[in-house]
């Protein structure tokens, strides 16, 4: 303001009439831009810092209703940012979920399906543009802590995806010879730091440490980068069964071993921004939080909690992939804000090449959309997603726009009776929905069926589903979508 009020005093005392004209109509015209053109941040190379947990269930977090997990770093977040209540992964199983959020794109579109295996034959093609390879032209470290879960391969691994930094399983932790289930289907599980197997055969005592260490390694970074912009990566191997956790939580928690495991990423997200402000980069720093997909309810005791949502890992229904999601940068972000409008993780790479000033790819779909007005708190923002789509694998599942979730008819998986316990797995059941419309704003839960009352609504959603079969396939109708892109393949 004290610059205007000098300008307007330079208008008085210093310039001709026809100077003074021009420059009025400037200052006229920079007052009325549109509060879009003034939302971009000032600065030009943030740094952006993902945590991305592991089958957490939507209420395993202080602020999103845990009744018996205390998570005061995660709750200290959202009393500084945003939380978003109706934020989706784009599937509910591993790898589809990790190539969606790195990509943008829905996991069907680049070809990448369910949790790929040790020795996996695919992978994420090369050809595929990840967050990190949007940021680096600008001249980004970046690194990557944690779990990949995009093809072991060598050609796979996040090192040829644009990370100059790798640390953490190429896969998830139970794909191990003491899985509870699989015998003797899988290999010693391995721990690689770039593209080197540092440890070929991982016990329980270092996963123990995995949550650690991950934490080590990324406030590592934080201190040998705080004059350049960062990407900063931290797929958390945990809370995916087996659990582990360091002495430094175990017993804490009054959920038994699950509770520690959550109160010990929750410690790790609190000294990833310790590093932060201790380096003087907070306000210069996005931060985000969130969950690969629901909880992983055979578990019993060893899974999270989707409530109040319905079902979880695996399933289209709202437990499956609604996800807890936490967003802070100081002086940005408004502290203490809540976003009702729903968003998905694909959305992530377009805000994020939006705020760096990196490109979308242009020579390809990206499904997300650049949602930094939601985060930012524009005044009536609203998601620029008409339409979300929910597919199982190449099955279409449901559709959600604004309030309403329209389910096709399809199959999904649900307790048989009680859950597992002490680490092993209760046993599944298969059942199926017909076409089922819910109103998530009154009914959260997805219980009550209310395709009869609104069939106008029906319609308009039934139609979203057909572009997306005609763009992205279906196999529940023998569809093939005409944009769907392979995945990359070893020779």
């Amino acid at each position: 303001m004290a610059g205007l009020n000098w300008g307007f005093s330079l208008l008085r005392t210093e310039l001709s009439t026809t100077s003074r004209s021009l420059l009025l109509c400037l200052v006229a015209f920079l007052t009325l831009l549109p509060a879009t053109a003034q939302a971009r941040p000032a600065r030009q190379h943030p740094n952006f810092v993902i945590i991305f947990t592991d089958d957490q269930g939507y209420q395993d977090v202080g602020v999103f209703g845990s009744p018996n997990i205390k998570t005061p770093n995660l709750d200290q977040m959202a009393k500084e940012g945003v939380r978003f209540t109706d934020f989706y992964a784009a599937q509910a199983v591993c790898s589809a979920s990790r190539v969606a959020l790195l990509t943008g794109c829905y996991s069907n579109r680049v070809g990448i399906r369910g949790a790929l295996g040790p020795n996996s034959k695919i992978g994420i093609n090369s050809d595929e543009t990840t967050i990190a390879e949007v940021v680096k032209p600008q001249g980004y470290a970046t690194a990557i802590y944690g779990k990949w879960h995009l093809g072991d391969n060598p050609k796979f691994l996040p090192t040829r995806h644009g990370f100059d930094e790798y640390f953490g399983l190429p896969y998830s932790n139970d794909m191990w010879p003491f899985h509870p289930t699989a015998g003797k289907r899988f290999p010693d599980l391995p721990l690689i730091e770039n593209e080197t197997v540092i440890n070929p055969k991982v016990t329980g005592k270092e996963q123990a440490q995995l949550t650690t260490w991950y934490t080590e390694h990324a406030v590592s970074f934080i201190n040998k980068n705080h004059d350049r912009p960062f990407f900063l990566y931290v797929p958390q191997s945990m809370p995916h069964v087996p659990l582990y956790v360091s002495d430094k939580f175990k017993g804490k928690s009054e959920q038994g071993l699950y509770g520690d495991v959550i109160m010990e990423i929750d410690w790790s997200v609190g000294q990833i921004r310790q590093a932060l402000k201790e380096n003087g980069i907070e306000e210069n720093t996005l931060v985000i939080f969130t969950s690969d997909n629901g909880p992983w309810l055979s578990y019993g005791d060893h899974a999270g909690s989707a409530l109040p949502l319905r079902e979880g890992k695996g399933t289209a229904w709202d437990g499956g992939q609604r996800e807890p999601c936490i967003m802070a940068w100081p002086g940005q972000i408004p502290a203490g804000s809540v976003c009702h409008q729903m968003a998905m993780t694909i959305d992530i790479l377009p805000t994020i090449a939006y705020l760096s000033g990196g490109k979308v790819p242009s020579d390809r779909i990206i499904d997300g959309k650049n949602i930094w007005p939601l985060m930012s708190g524009e005044k009536g923002a609203k998601s620029p997603h008409d339409v979300l789509y929910f597919y199982w694998g190449d099955h279409l599942n449901a559709v959600r726009s604004g309030k309403w979730k329209l389910h096709f008819p399809h199959p999904y998986r649900s307790l048989k009776g009680k859950p597992g316990s002490g680490g092993k797995p209760g046993p599944y059941i298969q059942k199926k929905t017909g076409l089922a419309l819910y109103n998530l704003e009154d009914d959260v839960s997805e219980s009550k069926n209310v395709a009869a009352e609104h069939p106008e609504v029906v319609k308009r959603l039934t139609a979203l589903g057909e572009q997306a079969r005609e763009d992205l396939g279906d196999s529940g109708t023998k569809r093939k979508g005409k944009n769907n892109r392979q995945p990359g393949r070893v020779d």
